[in-house]
């Protein structure tokens, strides 16, 4: 039998949400007896240690009594999804507005794969960033980014986006 992710999807929404908190993420890695759930929650405000024992405490009851995860152990683990973040869902982008991102795109726009900027604007499916630096040329079809050029990606085009932590 199969893990189901998505039954453990609900389980933990429902918990996280119970809390005040977001449900931002769940992986299932490796097999056999090193296996690891990795459930990722927020707030605004940013997750306490308090809130990650907390969810890890009814997620681990939930997920032991409906007998969930099957086959030997697994670690849990409940962590914040720290301070360069996936962004994920278009909430994520509207939430995270005028922030220091950086963007991998499945396929070149204006000759780049590869962004970093402030997050403009969210709209229609397509994100704007203010382009910050000009990128490394690694190649010669490569087109340089200037800083504060504006450049607009389709979200099915983003293979990757995360916050760049400004500290």
């Amino acid at each position: 039998m199969a893990l189901n992710l998505e039954q453990v999807r609900n389980i933990a929404e429902r918990v996280a949400a119970s809390s005040g908190l977001e449900l931002v993420e769940i992986e299932f890695l490796g097999s056999g007896k090193a296996r690891m759930l990795r459930i990722f929650i927020d707030k605004t405000g940013g997750v306490t240690h308090q809130d990650c024992e907390n969810v890890s405490k009814e997620v681990s009851t939930i997920l032991d009594m409906e007998d969930v995860v099957p086959g030997d152990s697994y670690l849990l683990e409940v962590s914040s999804p720290g301070l360069d973040r996936k962004l994920t869902k278009p909430a994520d982008y509207e939430r995270f507005k005028g922030s220091l991102i950086k963007v991998t795109t499945y396929e070149p726009v204006e000759g780049n794969r590869n962004f970093r900027g402030r997050l403009e604007e969210i709209a229609d499916g397509r994100v704007t960033i203010e382009v910050e630096a000009a990128g490394k040329k690694k190649s010669k079809k490569k087109q340089e980014q200037v800083a504060g050029n504006k450049v607009t990606i389709e979200l099915k085009n983003v293979a990757k986006a995360n916050l760049v932590p400004e500290i």
